[in-house]
């Protein structure tokens, strides 16, 4: 057994349990040294210090008793003046002698005989320092002769320049505001000791001349002292009346020095004055604490700000009524520039508007902003920067330093690329940039122009844009964009407290008709979460939030009941046609609106009767009543289920053949965290990154352009300069579980720079996604891309570009580039994002277009009025070809309002999935969906249906010209030789159509063909013109010149044409792919309006309808827009689904087999 006690040595002497008891007398012996800090500091001199000067609130006192004496001093001085009597002395002596009394003079001696201020010297630092300093001397003259007369009597009455101790008194007065200062821990401003400072010099100055004056001119006029202080005012203020002067030399000189002294002072106190006057100004100072306390505002934070970030910040937020009260914070580390200062000196704004120079980082700052009484802070990014990741960055440390500073204020953060969202998932609102700009490119591809719907909704608007134009569009249009979102609780609600415990359908379709609200989603009371349109098997619950489109809310609403005459019972349950239709008036005045109201009830039991001459064999006779509860047996599924089910049942040869079979599920890689998990179509394995290549073949395929992979679905090409990862939302929206795999397109990705390893693991997984390293800027890589396959062609603006010295010409290169493609490939689609919203002026740009130029003078009309969305009336936003992500700012902004907003438009767009939630899509009226006439009919066979909730209408209408202008472009038309031929020896499927040059709505070009006998042809028929043709004018003939070099004249469009299709024969590609526009001469003559360089997107005009009026007459090629249930939350009917064109969800135009 081991010896512990062998193994662990016993304790030293000092620490054994004896010693503990007996105490440390053994310590005494040993080595060690007592160290005591601080030693200076208990010295007598020290000490001192530390009283008078080290102590704020000890100084603060020792100062303010200084002040006290020096002005009692200055105050004896003048009693003393009012009792002497200078007519006692002769010639020089009143000057040296005076009159003073013992008291007067004990009072002085205590007053002047500041031993505190006399011995502080030696306090302070270097002792020759302190002699040379200017209130040291004052302090020996002043204090020292009243020390010699204590121990000289004689002396008494001596004069002693006491009134300089006015100048003690204001180097007192600085000294005793900065301990102040100190001592209650709180800088005051700048400006107000400056001030001060300047207050208390000319005071000393003015003081000091008066008694100087006043005392040397005891030997000349013997001026009072109101005399001295009336000259001294008047010389000053350089007015000299001349009625009081001095009369000896000595008063003059003091006059001389007073004024130099005056000259030199004066302007160095002014400077400092004007300069910290200047930086406040750039500063901003502070926001009030008072004014936080008593008044709400908000803070806006961001990096830079610019005009137009500012003026669409203030016209949204302070759009909504509630908010007019608000004081708007803005806090920006930059100096105002020159336009921010001129707006914030409007009066509308500077008094509602404060601009702070400082940082959210700095607490001194977020104090100056009294964040912490803040209602809402606005962190927004700078998105103009050359590195977005390094702007997000930022904003994530200005809403840390925001959240630490007040952890009770609401954020509201903007941030631009979506892998830096987790960072602020604290935060109330979030939104990310790149989410929402590709998720709408994205949608934009299959439902036309979301972009320009969403942007609508989340505006603020009264409908009340070109109501005076004499065009029925714009009228419409305008009108229509006034619908935005608003929420309201069921059991307060007068449009849908009669609903409860009815199914959604018949809650949103009846509101729809009698009152003109669009209902398009719920919120549970226990629940968080919104649902869009959850369906017919939803009961409506009186606790219940429903969301609703209007033009206004319902609170600002008035009811007024319309009463009308029927002729029998039975008009009351039916509908006969279209004037059966409630009409309402919207009737906008002051803030609230006037809906007039049918005398209309339940009609549970209506059915719309089929005009006899839309009926077919195949259709229902009428339309079915939307029940109060869903009966499965009556709910029909939308084409969409049976389609997926057939899909999955029954694949295709081909798809079995290529193994092409899709499955459902969530992604299993997410290039960034916080992305939404979408249900979507799937491969069963993952695609090799080799495969994903598009123009180069591996060992798995061969295929090196589009053309070999023989797509059936026309493509989706996306330029881009990086993959970045904000890219992946766009291809989750098109490939969602909801999309019917026949309509499912190929996405090609044409991208600057190659994609990283993570976005490839990303994309691998989704079927027909491929890349391509390339730039829009060449067209042999839009053609290996496949651009002549393309139905819509997506371009991104580029972020090398986004900043650039003049911030408007950031979208330069992208303009250029989108209309080169516009003028090479006439039919292709071309959806564009722009930095800057006023840039989309220049899409599509045509210097000739009067009727362009006629919407650009509405456009200025509009702004000058003041509306929110003066750009709405520009034909590609309109049409939803060209959005700024810059006018989704107002999302964010709509939130602090509005807090539902974002969460609706996530689900819109497809970012976010909620369960039993619906999902945007549209539809297309065909000519066989044409008998159902208006909307109101439509939405009761959407609803009695499919459960399909429609939202708006995407219309595309033809620009119809007068009957003056079609007969002068048929005649200019014809008179210049206008010659179309197709050429059939060659080929068999190509067809090479040739046209004249013109426009719709000028023309005076004409085309001349390249084929040789045709230009034979021409220069023979030319030749005999001018022999058969009398002789005429110099005018006359220099015309028909014009008409024969003409001849020799190839259009834009031809050479356009012949330069794509040898860039094809170069790469291999076949050129009979490539067609254009060009209509044939015969159709010409019957419709001189189909002109060359006229493709569909020139000579027609589209444009959206949110919620219209129930009464809108449907036309053929509406574009529907649908939210449509949740198909996983139906079970599909038994056996195939009978077809119809009402459930088919339209992507594109055309679903035509692209052949390749």
């Amino acid at each position: 057994m081991v010896d512990l006690d062998s193994e662990v040595p016993p304790l030293p002497p000092r620490y054994r349990f004896r010693d503990l008891l007996l105490g440390d007398q053994g310590w005494q012996s040993d080595d060690r040294v007592q160290v005591e800090f601080y030693m200076n500091e208990n010295t007598f001199k020290e000490r001192l210090k530390l009283f008078f000067i080290k102590n704020q609130r000890s100084s603060l006192r020792i100062r303010l008793f200084n002040f006290s004496l020096k002005l009692l001093s200055c105050f004896l001085y003048i009693v003393r003046v009012l009792l002497d009597d200078p007519t006692q002395g002769l010639g020089w002596s009143p000057i040296i002698w005076v009159n003073r009394s013992l008291p007067l003079w004990g009072l002085q001696v205590i007053s002047d005989c500041d031993i505190v201020g006399f011995s502080s010297f030696s306090l302070k630092g270097n002792i020759w320092e302190q002699i040379l300093r200017i209130p040291f001397l004052l302090e020996i003259i002043n204090a020292v002769p009243f020390i010699i007369t204590i121990f000289w009597p004689v002396l008494r009455n001596l004069f002693i320049p006491v009134f300089l101790n006015c100048w003690l008194a204001k180097h007192a007065l600085e000294n005793m505001i900065n301990d102040l200062h100190r001592a209650i821990q709180r800088t005051q401003s700048a400006m107000f000791n400056q001030v001060l400072i300047l207050i208390s010099t000319l005071l000393c100055l003015i003081f000091t001349c008066i008694c100087g004056i006043q005392h040397l001119e005891r030997a000349g006029n013997r001026l009072t002292l109101f005399d001295s202080l009336y000259f001294c005012i008047v010389t000053f203020s350089t007015v000299g009346f001349g009625d009081v002067t001095p009369k000896i030399w000595p008063s003059k000189l003091l006059v001389v020095i007073m004024i130099c002294v005056a000259l030199v002072v004066l302007p160095i106190q002014f400077e400092q004055l004007a300069y910290l006057w200047m930086e406040r100004q750039k500063s901003g100072g502070n926001y009030s604490r008072y004014r936080a306390q008593t008044e709400k505002h908000v803070v806006l934070c961001v990096s830079s700000l610019k005009i137009d970030l500012l003026m669409d910040f203030l016209n949204e937020f302070y759009a909504h009524p509630r908010l007019q009260d608000y004081y708007v914070v803005i806090l920006c580390p930059t100096e105002m520039d020159a336009q921010v200062r001129r707006v914030l000196q409007i009066p509308m704004w500077s008094q509602r508007v404060i601009y702070l120079q400082g940082s959210a980082l700095k607490d001194q700052d977020l104090l100056r902003a009294k964040m912490d009484n803040a209602e809402a802070c606005f962190i927004l990014s700078s998105r103009c920067e050359v590195d977005r990741t390094a702007a997000d960055h930022q904003t994530i440390l200005r809403a840390w330093a925001v959240k630490d500073f007040a952890p009770n204020c609401p954020l509201y953060v903007q941030i631009l690329k979506p892998e830096n969202k987790f960072h602020i998932k604290f935060a109330d609102h979030v939104v990310c940039e790149e989410e929402f700009k590709y998720a709408m490119l994205a949608l934009n591809c299959i439902c036309p122009a979301t972009s320009t719907l969403i942007t609508l909704l989340v505006h603020t608007s009264r409908g009340q844009e070109s109501q005076q134009s004499p065009e029925q569009w714009q009228k419409m249009y305008g009108r229509c964009s006034g619908n935005e979102v608003y929420h309201i609780n069921l059991e307060e609600s007068t449009f849908f407290a009669e609903y409860e415990g009815k199914s959604f359908t018949y809650a949103s379709f009846h509101a729809h008709k009698k009152f003109g609200v669009c209902l398009i989603g719920v919120r549970k009371e226990d629940n968080k979460n919104i649902l869009l349109n959850p369906g017919p098997r939803y009961i409506m619950s009186s606790t219940d939030i429903c969301f609703y489109i209007n033009i206004t809310k319902e609170e600002n609403s008035a009811f007024k009941k319309q009463e009308k005459h029927r002729k029998n019972h039975e008009s009351k349950l039916s509908y006969h046609g279209a004037s059966r239709l409630p009409v309402h008036s919207i009737i906008a005045s002051m803030g609230t609106v006037a809906i007039d109201l049918q005398d209309t009830g339940c009609r549970s039991g209506a059915t719309l009767a089929l005009p006899a001459e839309g009926g077919k064999e195949g259709r229902r006779p009428s339309i079915a009543p939307v029940l109060e509860v869903a009966d499965s047996s009556s709910l029909h599924t939308c084409d969409l289920l049976s389609d997926q089910s057939e899909d999955e049942t029954t694949p295709s040869d081909d798809e079995v053949s290529a193994g092409l079979e899709y499955a459902k599920g969530y992604p299993p890689y997410s290039p960034y965290i916080g992305s939404s998990p979408t249900f979507c179509h799937l491969l069963h394995e993952k695609v090799p990154f080799c495969c994903l290549r598009l123009d180069k073949g591996c060992q798995h395929n061969y295929y090196e352009d589009a053309k070999a992979y023989g797509f059936k679905n026309k493509l989706i090409i996306v330029a881009a300069e990086t993959a970045g990862n904000g890219l992946y939302n766009f291809i989750v929206p098109l490939r969602a579980y909801y999309r019917p795999k026949k309509e499912l397109n190929p996405i090609v990705l044409l991208l600057d720079n190659p994609p990283d390893m993570h976005f490839l693991d990303a994309i691998c997984w989704f079927p027909m996604v491929y890349y391509m390293v390339g730039s829009i800027d060449n067209l042999d890589d839009l053609l290996r891309c496949g651009v002549t396959f393309a139905a819509n062609m997506v371009v991104v603006d580029k972020e090398s570009t986004m900043s650039a010295e003049e911030d408007y010409m950031a979208d330069a290169k992208t303009i250029v580039n989108v209309q080169t493609l516009f003028r090479l490939f006439s039919s292709l689609s071309i959806i564009t994002e722009l930095t800057h919203p006023a840039n989309m002026r220049f899409m599509q740009f045509r210097a000739k277009d009067c009727y362009s130029l006629a919407l650009s003078k509405l456009e200025k009309k509009e702004r000058e009025k003041g509306s929110n969305l003066a750009f709405m009336f520009r034909l590609p936003f309109a049409a939803g070809r060209v959005f700024s992500i810059s006018m989704l700012d107002t999302l964010l902004y709509q939130s602090f309002v509005k807090d539902y907003m974002i969460s609706i438009t996530r689900l819109l767009l497809g970012l976010d999935t909620t369960p039993g939630s619906g999902f945007l899509c549209s539809m297309k009226i065909t000519e066989e969906d044409l008998w159902i006439r208006t909307y109101a009919r439509l939405y009761q066979k959407l609803c009695s249906s499919t459960g399909d909730i429609p939202i708006g209408v995407y219309r595309t209408e033809s620009q119809k010209l007068t009957t003056s202008e079609v007969a002068t472009l048929f005649w200019t038309q014809t008179s210049q030789i206008s010659i179309s031929v197709e050429e059939w020896e060659d080929t068999k499927d190509t067809k090479e159509q040739f046209g004249c040059r013109g426009n719709h709505r000028n023309s005076t070009s004409s085309d001349q063909s390249d084929h040789p006998l045709l230009r034979k042809k021409s220069m023979q028929w030319a030749r005999r013109l001018s022999r058969r043709a009398p002789r005429h004018s110099a005018k006359t003939a220099e015309k028909i010149n014009q008409q024969r070099m003409n001849l020799y004249r190839r259009s834009e469009r031809q050479e356009l044409a012949e330069l794509v299709k040898n860039r094809m024969k170069h790469l291999g590609l076949s050129p009979s792919l490539l067609t254009t526009n060009v209509p044939k001469l015969q159709d010409r003559l019957v419709n001189p309006l189909t002109l060359d360089e006229m493709n569909d997107h020139q000579n027609t005009l589209s444009y959206i309808l949110i919620n219209p009026s129930p009464d809108t007459r449907l036309e053929l090629n509406d574009i529907v827009y649908l939210i449509r249930p949740d198909p996983l939350t139906y079970v599909p009917n038994a056996g195939p689904s009978r077809k119809n064109s009402f459930c088919n969800t339209v992507g594109q135009d055309t679903r035509e087999e692209t052949q390749l």
